[in-house]
C-alpha cells in the first residue's frame, strides 16, 4: 500500500538521521571521557559487535539478490524487446546516455576544481604511503566482458560477464519460437519471486541502515573533514550539481518529466545508496523504484538498470575529477589541456567495468592519475574523507542509472505517465 511505501522511506529517514546524530555523539563521548573500560565495551559489543554484525547482515542480503536480479531481469528485458533492431536501438540510447553524463560529470568536477584550487596549501608531509591495486587495463576490461563460463561468472559476481550472457540468452529466447516462450515465462516468474524477496528485504532495512552509519560515524566523526574541507565541498558541489541540475535538465529537455517528482520518488534510493554505497547492493531498490513509483516499463527498467550500475558511475567520475586535479595542486604540477582530455576520456572508459561496490574508485582513480603522470601516492590525501563522499558518489549513480532509464523509456513510449505523476506512491512488492 502508498502508506505502507511512504511509512518504509520515514523510518528509514529516521534511522539514517539516528545513526549519523548518535555515532557521531558516541565518538565524541569515547574520546572525552577516554576511559579504556568504555572504549573496551563499545568496540567488542556494539560498534564491533552487535552494530557491526547487523549492518554486515544487510549488506550482504542486500548482495544476495544482485546477481540473480541481474540475470532474470536482463533475460527478461532482452527477451521483451520485439525485434533485434529495438534492443540494439535502446542499448544504443541507453550506452549514449551513460558515457555522455559521464564524461558531463568529470568535465564539471575538473572545471570546478580548477576555479576552486582545493589541493593549493595542502601538506604532503603528515600524510602517510597508500596502497592501492593495480588497475586493470582498458584493454583487458573489453576482453573481461565476455565469459567463458557464465556460472563462474555468476559465482565470482564478475557483472559484466552476467550482463553480456544475460542479454545473450534473453536474445536467443526471443528468437526461440515457442520453446523460447515457455522458457521466457519461467524467468518472468522468477523474476516475481525476486522481487517479494526484494519487499521482503526492506523491512529490515531501517535497523540495517541505523548500525551502517552510526559504525561509520561512531569511528570517524566529523572530525575527517577538517583537513580536506575544501576538497570535500568542492566535490560536494559537484555531485548536487549532477544530481540537482544535470540529470533533471535531461529529465525535462529530453523526456518532457518534472524532475521534482523524480527527485521525490527516488528518496528511498538515496538512503540506500547512501548508506551502502554501493550500486550494486541497492541496485534491487533503484530496479522497483524505477518500475513501480516512476513507471518505466520493465522491459526498460530491467535492461536499463542493470546495465547502469554497472557501466554508469557519474558520482565515481566526479571524484576523480576533483581528486585528480587536487592532487596536481598539491605536488605543483601544472596539468595542459591535453592532460585535461585525457583525464576526461580515461575516466569516463573506466567507469565501463567499475565495480558497483564501495571504495573502487580508488583504484580506477590510480589509472587515471598514471595517465597523466601524477604520483599514485598521492591517494592518500583524500583516503581520510573518501569512505563519506562514496556514499554521497553513490546516490548520484544510481540517480543517473534511474534518470536514463525514464528518459530512454519516455523515447520508446514506455513509460507510464499517469505512475510518473502520482504524489502518492504507489504498492511495493511483497
Amino acid at each position: 500500500m502508498a502508506q505502507d511505501t511512504n511509512r518504509l522511506t520515514r523510518h528509514i529517514l529516521l534511522a539514517m538521521l539516528l545513526g549519523i546524530g548518535l555515532g557521531a555523539c558516541a565518538q565524541w563521548l569515547l574520546e572525552s571521557l577516554a576511559l579504556p573500560s568504555l572504549n573496551t565495551f563499545f568496540h567488542t559489543w556494539l560498534s564491533g559487535g552487535l552494530f557491526w554484525v547487523i549492518g554486515k547482515v544487510f549488506v550482504a542480503s542486500l548482495k544476495l539478490l544482485v546477481v540473480p536480479l541481474v540475470l532474470v531481469s536482463l533475460v527478461c528485458g532482452a527477451a521483451s524487446l520485439s525485434a533485434g533492431s529495438e534492443l540494439g536501438r535502446v542499448g544504443l540510447k541507453t550506452l549514449i546516455l551513460y558515457l555522455l553524463t559521464t564524461a558531463l560529470a568529470i568535465s564539471l568536477a575538473m572545471l570546478a576544481a580548477v576555479l576552486f584550487e582545493p589541493g593549493v596549501g595542502v601538506s604532503l608531509e603528515t600524510r602517510g604511503p597508500v596502497q592501492v591495486n593495480t588497475p586493470t587495463s582498458f584493454a583487458n576490461v573489453l576482453v573481461g566482458i565476455f565469459p567463458s563460463n557464465p556460472f563462474a561468472a555468476m559465482v565470482e559476481g564478475n557483472m559484466l560477464q552476467v550482463i553480456v550472457f544475460a542479454l545473450l540468452l534473453g536474445t536467443a529466447l526471443r528468437q526461440a519460437g515457442t520453446a523460447g516462450q515457455r522458457i521466457h515465462a519461467q524467468f518472468n516468474d522468477w523474476n516475481e519471486v525476486v522481487m517479494v524477496l526484494v519487499g521482503l528485504l526492506m523491512r529490515f532495512a531501517p535497523y540495517g541502515v541505523f548500525a551502517l552509519l552510526f559504525n561509520l560515524f561512531a569511528e570517524k566523526g566529523f572530525a575527517t573533514l577538517q583537513d580536506l574541507a575544501l576538497y570535500f565541498m568542492t566535490v560536494l558541489l559537484v555531485l548536487l550539481a549532477q544530481m540537482l541540475l544535470v540529470y533533471p535538465s535531461l529529465l525535462v529537455f529530453l523526456a518532457r518529466l518534472n524532475p521534482l517528482i523524480f527527485l521525490k520518488k527516488m528518496r528511498q534510493v538515496h538512503v540506500f545508496a547512501f548508506s551502502t554505497a554501493s550500486s550494486n547492493a541497492t541496485l534491487p531498490v533503484t530496479l522497483q523504484v524505477v518500475e513501480k513509483r516512476l513507471g518505466v516499463d520493465n522491459r526498460i527498467a530491467s535492461f536499463a538498470i542493470p546495465l547502469g550500475a554497472t557501466l554508469n558511475m557519474d558520482g565515481t567520475a566526479i571524484m576523480q575529477g576533483v581528486a585528480t586535479v587536487f592532487i596536481a595542486q598539491a605536488y605543483g604540477v601544472d596539468l595542459s589541456m591535453s592532460a585535461y582530455l585525457l583525464v576526461i576520456l580515461t575516466a569516463t572508459l573506466a567507469s565501463v567495468g567499475t565495480a558497483g561496490v564501495p571504495g573502487v574508485g580508488l583504484v580506477t582513480l590510480s589509472m587515471v592519475l598514471q595517465q597523466v603522470n601524477l604520483p599514485v601516492e598521492g591517494i592518500a590525501l583524500i583516503m581520510g574523507v573518501d569512505r563519506l563522499l562514496d556514499m554521497l558518489r553513490t546516490a548520484v549513480n544510481v540517480t543517473g542509472d534511474a534518470a536514463v532509464a525514464c528518459v530512454v523509456a519516455a523515447s520508446e513510449g514506455k513509460l507510464n505517465p499517469e505512475c510518473y505523476a502520482q504524489q502518492t506512491g504507489v504498492t511495493e512488492s511483497g
